[in-house]
């Protein structure tokens, strides 16, 4: 089969070999075992281009010394894979704090964010990572965001909006996860709210992520921003293209990271994320999503035409089984569904 795009880039993310792990669940997989399985995939003689990462440990330490950010550029070139975006791990547990918090949460937040943009640079200056962005969200949950929804928003704001000079001045883009999990960021209203409060499209966007995106439309932590139908009949597809619309069209011009994904318009909880989207294996028969066909309207306009906003895009496969994650097929399927995405909406240069 004829696969002329060779853009965007197809990227697979490495983070699932640690979120979700560890703490009484499944043990992690370390990082070069991802990149193996990454590296071996295989479809119609195509191959993932790249990986994201999570900067945390035992994949990448936020304290990576330049040395040790050089090993990491060597070992991901010697499999022939880029680096693209990355995520800044801004939560408490892992040395952050609360965004909404104006002490020292956000001084912890803020300097996470500055230590993931230095990785960031420093990776593009070692010449292994040509495109991406720094992935960030709240941290901050929706039960404490919703005892002030005003005052907090404005407090989230301020601090994306420092957290976005941090990015400018290491010559990075941040952006704003899409998940129902996070205050402030939970729906799909309060999303763009507090894009526009921050300001800065040029320098602080949008990661949309399909199988997060589409529990926007379910009014998920916010029934009041719901757009489908309570008790909606999945084999009506011209009211979730319509409801898919109305997101896209209101989060598209913020979007500057994308993650294709299968979602079963369920929650799970795993780790240290307690309610969030499921995401479904490419083939799960469960899945609610024609992938190419919703990715689309995230990667074209209105009018129909491409974007081009990102050189690449990203499978995100969370919580999925060690078992699952280490059979070679799990990720041919995966970047069969990649590929997919690349031939309907892709492009050449």
């Amino acid at each position: 089969m004829s696969h002329p795009n060779n853009f965007p880039k197809l990227h697979n993310a490495a983070w699932p070999g640690v979120v979700g792990k560890g703490d009484g669940s499944e043990p992690a997989i370390d990082l070069d075992t991802m990149l193996d399985l990454t590296a071996a995939a295989e479809v119609d003689g195509i191959k993932f281009d790249g990986v994201d990462l999570f900067l945390f440990a035992p994949h990448v330490d936020i304290d990576s010394s330049d040395d040790d950010l050089k090993a990491l550029a060597d070992k991901v070139k010697a499999r022939g894979l880029t680096i693209g975006s990355v995520v800044a791990p801004i939560w408490p547990p892992t040395g952050g704090g609360p965004a909404m918090d104006e002490g020292e949460g956000r001084t912890n937040f803020l300097k996470q964010v500055e230590k993931g943009c230095r990785i960031a640079k420093t990776l593009r200056e070692l010449g292994v990572r040509p495109y991406g962005v720094v992935r960030f969200d709240s941290a901050t949950g929706v039960a404490d965001w919703s005892t002030d929804p005003i005052g907090n928003q404005k407090k989230i704001a301020k601090t994306f909006k420092l957290a976005g000079k941090i990015a400018r001045d290491h010559g990075e883009k941040l952006a704003a996860e899409g998940e129902i999990c996070w205050g402030g960021m939970h729906s799909w209203r309060a999303m763009v709210d507090l894009l526009e409060q921050v300001g800065e499209p040029e320098t602080v966007g949008f990661q949309a992520d399909m199988a997060h995106t589409l529990l926007y439309t379910l009014g998920e932590n916010a029934p009041e921003d719901r757009i489908l139908p309570p008790d909606f009949d999945w084999s009506d597809k011209a009211t979730l293209d319509s409801a898919l619309k109305t997101l896209t069209t209101a989060l598209r011009p913020w979007t500057i990271d994308f993650h294709v994904a299968q979602n079963d318009a369920t929650v799970f909880g795993s780790g240290s994320h307690d309610h969030t989207g499921r995401h479904c294996l490419a083939t799960d028969p469960n899945g609610k999503l024609d992938i190419p066909h919703v990715a689309g309207m995230w990667l074209r306009d209105e009018n129909g035409k491409l974007t081009k906003a990102f050189k690449h895009i990203c499978w995100d496969g969370c919580m999925f089984p060690n078992e699952v994650m280490m059979q070679p097929k799990t990720w041919n399927d995966i970047l069969a569904a990649m590929i997919s995405v690349r031939d309907a909406h892709g492009w050449k240069e």
